[in-house]
Protein backbone atom coordinates (compact mmCIF):
# COMPACT_ATOMS: atom_id res chain seq x y z
CA UNK A 1 0.00 0.00 0.00
CA UNK A 2 1.65 3.23 -1.30
CA UNK A 3 1.82 6.23 1.30
CA UNK A 4 0.47 9.57 0.64
CA UNK A 5 2.23 12.67 0.15
CA UNK A 6 0.99 14.27 3.24
CA UNK A 7 1.28 11.05 5.40
CA UNK A 8 5.20 10.75 4.48
CA UNK A 9 5.64 14.58 5.09
CA UNK A 10 3.88 13.82 8.48
CA UNK A 11 6.50 11.50 9.16
CA UNK A 12 9.69 13.88 7.94
CA UNK A 13 8.29 16.71 10.20
CA UNK A 14 8.07 14.42 13.69
CA UNK A 15 11.51 13.15 12.61
CA UNK A 16 12.88 16.28 12.61
CA UNK A 17 10.91 17.57 15.57
CA UNK A 18 12.25 13.76 17.80
CA UNK A 19 15.97 14.92 16.28
CA UNK A 20 15.64 18.53 17.15
CA UNK A 21 14.29 17.41 20.55
CA UNK A 22 16.99 14.92 21.00
CA UNK A 23 19.78 17.74 20.12
CA UNK A 24 18.82 19.95 22.61
CA UNK A 25 17.99 17.64 25.71
CA UNK A 26 21.73 16.12 25.10
CA UNK A 27 23.26 19.86 24.56
CA UNK A 28 21.19 20.85 28.20
CA UNK A 29 22.30 17.90 29.49
CA UNK A 30 25.91 18.01 29.15
CA UNK A 31 26.72 21.97 29.53
CA UNK A 32 25.05 21.80 32.74
CA UNK A 33 26.88 18.59 33.60
CA UNK A 34 30.25 20.32 32.26
CA UNK A 35 29.70 23.83 31.37
CA UNK A 36 28.56 25.85 28.14
CA UNK A 37 32.16 25.88 26.94
CA UNK A 38 33.42 22.78 27.86
CA UNK A 39 31.40 20.73 25.77
CA UNK A 40 31.89 20.36 21.30
CA UNK A 41 29.11 20.30 18.98
CA UNK A 42 30.52 16.52 18.06
CA UNK A 43 29.90 15.40 21.69
CA UNK A 44 26.34 16.58 21.37
CA UNK A 45 25.82 15.37 18.36
CA UNK A 46 27.20 11.60 19.47
CA UNK A 47 25.09 12.35 22.56
CA UNK A 48 22.16 12.97 20.64
CA UNK A 49 23.18 9.59 18.25
CA UNK A 50 23.65 12.10 15.08
CA UNK A 51 26.10 13.60 12.61
CA UNK A 52 27.90 17.22 13.82
CA UNK A 53 26.07 18.55 9.62
CA UNK A 54 22.80 17.52 10.93
CA UNK A 55 23.05 19.26 14.33
CA UNK A 56 24.19 22.36 11.54
CA UNK A 57 20.89 21.83 10.07
CA UNK A 58 18.77 21.83 12.61
CA UNK A 59 20.56 24.66 14.41
CA UNK A 60 22.88 26.55 12.38
CA UNK A 61 23.60 29.16 15.55
CA UNK A 62 25.39 26.02 16.42
CA UNK A 63 25.46 25.94 20.48
CA UNK A 64 24.07 28.91 21.09
CA UNK A 65 20.77 27.76 19.41
CA UNK A 66 20.54 24.82 21.08
CA UNK A 67 20.25 26.29 24.21
CA UNK A 68 18.13 29.66 22.70
CA UNK A 69 16.27 28.85 19.85
CA UNK A 70 16.29 30.89 17.04
CA UNK A 71 14.87 34.83 16.41
CA UNK A 72 11.94 33.23 14.51
CA UNK A 73 10.47 32.09 17.15
CA UNK A 74 10.40 34.72 19.69
CA UNK A 75 9.30 36.97 16.84
CA UNK A 76 6.10 34.49 16.39
CA UNK A 77 5.93 34.37 20.63
CA UNK A 78 6.31 38.30 21.04
CA UNK A 79 3.70 38.56 18.38
CA UNK A 80 0.87 36.35 19.98
CA UNK A 81 1.49 37.63 23.36
CA UNK A 82 0.19 41.06 21.65
CA UNK A 83 -2.45 40.00 19.01
CA UNK A 84 -3.87 37.31 21.62
CA UNK A 85 -3.68 39.11 25.15
CA UNK A 86 -7.22 39.28 27.13
CA UNK A 87 -9.73 41.85 26.49
CA UNK A 88 -8.84 45.15 28.21
CA UNK A 89 -4.93 44.34 28.54
CA UNK A 90 -2.83 46.98 27.49
CA UNK A 91 0.00 45.93 25.37
CA UNK A 92 2.63 46.80 27.97
CA UNK A 93 0.92 44.61 29.99
CA UNK A 94 0.84 41.74 27.90
CA UNK A 95 4.66 42.25 27.17
CA UNK A 96 5.14 42.72 30.67
CA UNK A 97 3.00 38.58 30.93
CA UNK A 98 4.79 37.05 28.46
CA UNK A 99 8.48 38.32 29.44
CA UNK A 100 7.30 37.10 33.41
CA UNK A 101 6.79 33.35 32.09
CA UNK A 102 10.81 33.31 30.48
CA UNK A 103 14.10 32.78 31.84
CA UNK A 104 15.28 33.84 35.27
CA UNK A 105 11.74 35.70 35.14
CA UNK A 106 9.80 32.54 35.22
CA UNK A 107 8.18 32.03 38.66
CA UNK A 108 9.18 28.51 40.29
CA UNK A 109 10.19 26.80 36.66
CA UNK A 110 11.67 23.53 36.87
CA UNK A 111 14.65 23.08 38.67
CA UNK A 112 16.19 22.54 35.06
CA UNK A 113 14.71 25.83 33.66
CA UNK A 114 16.30 27.78 36.83
CA UNK A 115 19.40 26.00 36.34
CA UNK A 116 19.59 26.61 32.31
CA UNK A 117 18.77 29.97 32.88
CA UNK A 118 21.44 30.51 35.26
CA UNK A 119 23.94 29.19 33.05
CA UNK A 120 22.54 31.60 30.05
CA UNK A 121 23.39 34.52 32.87
CA UNK A 122 26.52 33.12 33.58
CA UNK A 123 27.91 32.50 30.01
CA UNK A 124 28.76 35.47 28.15
CA UNK A 125 28.70 33.71 24.96
CA UNK A 126 24.94 32.52 25.59
CA UNK A 127 24.47 35.77 27.26
CA UNK A 128 25.43 37.99 24.18
CA UNK A 129 23.27 35.09 22.19
CA UNK A 130 20.55 35.69 24.09
CA UNK A 131 20.80 39.93 23.42
CA UNK A 132 21.07 39.26 19.99
CA UNK A 133 17.82 36.96 19.34
CA UNK A 134 15.72 40.00 21.73
CA UNK A 135 16.90 42.55 20.15
CA UNK A 136 16.68 41.28 16.53
CA UNK A 137 12.79 41.31 16.66
CA UNK A 138 12.51 44.67 17.16
CA UNK A 139 10.96 45.70 13.75
CA UNK A 140 8.71 42.61 14.29
CA UNK A 141 7.53 44.03 17.36
CA UNK A 142 7.22 47.64 16.05
CA UNK A 143 5.12 46.19 13.64
CA UNK A 144 2.96 44.23 15.54
CA UNK A 145 2.05 46.85 17.55
CA UNK A 146 2.01 49.18 15.36
CA UNK A 147 -1.03 47.41 13.65
CA UNK A 148 -2.50 46.63 17.14
CA UNK A 149 -2.79 50.19 18.50
CA UNK A 150 -3.15 52.17 14.75
CA UNK A 151 -0.19 53.63 14.42
CA UNK A 152 2.01 53.83 11.91
CA UNK A 153 4.87 51.21 11.43
CA UNK A 154 7.30 53.71 10.81
CA UNK A 155 6.63 55.78 14.07
CA UNK A 156 10.00 56.16 16.12
CA UNK A 157 8.11 56.06 19.20
CA UNK A 158 7.37 52.55 18.34
CA UNK A 159 10.80 51.56 17.66
CA UNK A 160 11.86 52.71 20.76
CA UNK A 161 9.30 51.58 23.16
CA UNK A 162 10.28 47.85 20.93
CA UNK A 163 14.14 48.20 21.62
CA UNK A 164 13.38 49.13 25.44
CA UNK A 165 10.94 46.20 26.11
CA UNK A 166 13.63 43.45 23.97
CA UNK A 167 16.62 45.21 26.09
CA UNK A 168 14.91 43.87 28.96
CA UNK A 169 15.64 40.47 29.72
CA UNK A 170 19.30 40.76 29.83
CA UNK A 171 19.22 44.23 31.95
CA UNK A 172 16.26 43.28 34.56
CA UNK A 173 17.48 39.06 33.79
CA UNK A 174 21.02 39.52 35.85
CA UNK A 175 19.52 41.31 38.56
CA UNK A 176 19.51 39.83 42.52
CA UNK A 177 15.39 39.57 42.09
CA UNK A 178 14.74 40.10 38.46
CA UNK A 179 10.77 39.91 38.36
CA UNK A 180 11.32 42.68 41.00
CA UNK A 181 13.54 44.57 37.69
CA UNK A 182 11.05 43.24 35.14
CA UNK A 183 8.16 45.14 37.28
CA UNK A 184 10.37 48.25 37.42
CA UNK A 185 11.17 48.19 33.88
CA UNK A 186 7.44 47.94 32.70
CA UNK A 187 6.67 50.82 35.36
CA UNK A 188 9.05 52.99 33.36
CA UNK A 189 7.82 52.05 30.56
CA UNK A 190 4.58 52.79 31.25
CA UNK A 191 4.97 56.30 32.26
CA UNK A 192 7.02 56.92 29.18
CA UNK A 193 4.21 55.73 27.18
CA UNK A 194 0.88 56.25 28.56
CA UNK A 195 -1.31 57.07 26.08
CA UNK A 196 -0.54 53.61 24.17
CA UNK A 197 -3.89 50.81 24.72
Amino acid sequence: MAQTPARVSDRRERKKAATRQALSAAARRLFLERGFDKVTVAEIADAADTAVSTLFVHFPGGKEALVLGDAGEREAALAAAVRNRPEGSSVLGALRDFLATRGPFAPDPEPEARRVADLVVATPALRAYARTLWTSCEAALARVIAEETGRHADDLSLRLLARYVLEIPDLAGTEPDPRAALDTAFSHLARGWPDLP
